[in-house]
């Protein structure tokens, strides 16, 4: 199973991006996909997630009401649209699949990652 995100870069506040996870593979492509980011020196936090089926989607309370997470299970594809951007998202975001029981928020619950896309946010 592989997972490749796309889409990251440098914006200014305020502004917006949209960010790819391309599944291939079976078990990853399959199952509930999180989202989540890491900035230097901090561990990785949870920004959303969304189920299998697409019926169902968390956020963080951060950023809900500013992103939107969606998903194409016909092209094997996870979208995170992520609006009005603040510099303290800045990071590397990570797709996770996989999920296997624990909880959605942790990235531990998640065995299959993508290498990541930078993120970078100016003030």
């Amino acid at each position: 199973a592989q997972l490749q995100e796309s889409g990251g870069g440098l914006v200014q506040a305020g502004g917006s991006l949209r960010l790819s996870c391309a599944a291939s593979g079976g078990t990853a492509s399959r199952s509930t996909t999180g989202w989540f980011r890491q900035a230097t020196g901090r561990k990785r936090d949870f920004v959303a997630f969304i189920t299998r089926s697409g019926n169902a989607v968390f956020f963080a309370d951060s950023v809900k009401g500013r992103f939107t997470v969606s998903r194409d299970n016909v092209e094997n594809m996870v979208v995170l649209q992520m609006d009005s951007l603040n510099p303290e998202e800045t990071g590397v975001y990570y797709c996770a699949g996989g999920h296997r029981g624990g909880s959605y928020y942790e990235p531990a619950s998640y065995p299959f990652w993508g290498q990541g896309t930078q993120v970078t946010v100016s003030s």
